[in-house]
């Protein structure tokens, strides 16, 4: 009998905020997250389904500039089912960068290792990502088969699309789709960049973190769906990948809700089409199959 359809959320987040505080938290709004998350926490909130698959394997991603915090998630991927992959960081500006790496993959739950991110979001160098120190770090991931996140908002787009055209052999993913200015409703130059960024074959999309680029408290479908039929043209659903991006998304109605928007949205594709968007995208640009094999039960 074949495996049953299974859900993959390939981007959420932990923290535990009595080993690492994180200092975004103490922006204003950001009360309902402020306390420990852990994959216990994911496993409570997200019970819904998405075209009647349940979640059963995630992708963990960095949250703050900390190496430790990246060995910290792949040992816990190492010992946590759930997780089938880490999207670690890295100073991509050191010249130890090869060796940090190796070393990352060497340690516990190393195999996890399957992509590094900078939150380049928040540079003020509008050409960060094409620092000669930055472009040698990201030789270096490549290099190791590993593939990298792109953490950017809209204005940024133009570091994206160099990237993209300089190292076109780098496996690339926009995370949040760039940040869409949903709650503005000023799409236009969002637009423009997502397109020609997805014009480069080896950049895939997350959809999401959309929500919370909207108004926390208002938006409805309607407001999403400018931007899902964007994503969809632009990169078509063999390049997209569902995240929810738990437990930021808890500032917007949680994993549940955002998980019944993209189950609406999925109205009009087909069992192929979903499949991609639901599990097929991350699993082959995060290697899932590869990190199933552990002791207890498989993730994905």
């Amino acid at each position: 009998m074949p495996d049953a359809p299974i859900l993959v959320d390939a981007h959420h987040h932990v923290w535990d905020l009595n080993i690492r505080p994180q200092s975004w938290l103490d922006e204003p709004g950001h009360e309902p997250v402020r306390r420990t998350f852990d994959t216990d926490d994911l496993r409570t909130a997200a019970t819904a389904t998405v075209a009647g698959r349940r979640l059963e394997c995630a992708v963990l991603v960095q949250c703050v500039a900390s190496a430790d915090e990246t060995r910290e998630f792949l040992a816990l991927a190492g010992s946590d089912p759930l997780i089938g992959a880490v999207v670690g960081w890295v100073d991509l500006t050191s010249p130890a960068i090869g060796d940090v790496l190796d070393e990352l993959r060497a340690g516990p739950g190393g195999g996890h290792l399957r992509a590094i991110r900078h939150l380049v979001q928040g540079e003020a160098d509008a050409a960060w990502l094409q620092q000669p120190s930055v472009e040698r770090g990201l030789r270096a991931v490549g290099e190791r088969g590993l593939g990298y996140d792109l953490l950017i908002r809209s204005h940024q787009f133009p570091q994206a699309i160099g990237l993209a055209e300089r190292l076109p052999d780098l496996s690339l993913v926009l995370d949040h789709a760039g940040k869409p200015p949903i709650a503005r409703q000023d799409l236009d130059d969002w637009e423009r960049g997502v397109r020609q960024l997805a014009a480069h074959s080896q950049v895939r999309c997350k959809v999401s973190g959309l929500v919370t680029e909207a108004d926390h408290e208002q938006w409805t479908i309607d407001d999403i769906r400018p931007v899902w039929e964007v994503l969809l043209a632009a990169f078509g659903p063999d390049r997209l990948m569902f995240g929810s991006d738990w437990p930021v998304c808890v500032l917007a109605g949680g994993w549940n809700r955002w998980a019944a928007t993209v189950e609406k949205l999925l109205a009009g594709c087909s069992a192929a089409e979903t499949e991609a968007i639901l599990a097929g995208t991350a699993t082959t640009f995060y290697r899932l199959e590869s990190a199933r094999r552990k002791e207890s039960a498989p993730c994905c």
